[in-house]
């Protein structure tokens, strides 16, 4: 029940099935584990001790065959925390060697609710003015909303500014979302709205998004072609300001 979870917490596949068995059981020994995992019991001593050494299993010695109980989940919380603890310690230096790598002109895709988080991410690294063509409140999809308060927080501490060209039909049917952006919003005109795209411009980054609707995507599986490129991006943003101008602000 909770296999892909504990795999996502840092748990190899065995690890993740014999500590959850372990919770079902309570305690168990090395036969039970086998028979109630089907993991061969040679294999199970070794996956036994990594666990040990991570504090996530402990021995209860006694004639026979030895019994091995689970910690408290909450061990799980201390893991994370140990490892987020590493992982600030050495970022500085990882951004560094991020930042003094020299950059070459890409183009790729970003695909799903994954694709989408370093979407958002990008913004919060690249950390410049955002300007949104064909807007459709997309930020409050129902697949990523959730990430949407964290993204935000960044992007006031960063102080980075959105500039939003919202389709005419948000003003109408989706206004919740001007909420949200606050200030530095326009509607596109009647007629011209994007049928089912977009273009965000940040720093170097073009983002081309398809498949989208109001408040959202059309697809579950969503994707978008992302461009690096300075002369584009510096492109797109002299047209954005064009079409800008050229709208007028409604209230």
């Amino acid at each position: 029940m909770y296999l892909e979870l504990l795999q996502n917490l840092g748990l190899s596949k065995n690890e993740a099935e014999i500590y959850e068995k372990l919770l079902e059981l309570g305690e168990a020994s090395v036969s039970t584990i086998s028979a109630e995992t089907n993991i061969n019991r040679r294999n199970i001593y070794d996956v036994l001790n990594r666990m040990m050494e991570k504090g996530l299993v402990f021995p209860i010695v006694q004639k026979g065959d030895s019994s091995y109980k689970p910690v408290d989940p909450n061990k799980l919380m201390e893991l994370l925390k140990e490892k987020e603890s590493q992982l600030q310690k050495n970022l500085p230096d990882l951004q560094q060697l991020y930042h003094t790598t020299p950059k070459e002109d890409e183009v790729y895709v970003y695909k799903g609710l994954e694709g989408w988080k370093n979407y958002m991410r990008d913004m919060v690294r690249v950390g410049q003015p955002t300007y949104f063509i064909g807007a459709k409140g997309a930020w409050l999809d129902e697949r990523v909303k959730y990430f949407y308060p964290q993204f935000y927080k960044e992007t006031q501490r960063k102080k980075i500014r959105f500039y939003h060209l919202f389709d005419w039909e948000v003003r109408d049917k989706f206004p919740k979302i001007l909420k949200y952006v606050k200030k530095d919003y326009k509607f596109l005109p009647k007629g011209y709205s994007a049928p089912g795209g977009a273009v965000d411009i940040f720093g170097d980054h073009v983002n081309i998004i398809s498949n989208m609707r109001l408040g959202g995507f059309e697809e579950e599986d969503f994707s978008f072609t992302v461009i690096v490129n300075q002369q584009i991006a510096d492109s797109f943003r002299v047209w954005f300001h064009y079409m800008w101008d050229f709208c007028p602000k409604i209230k």
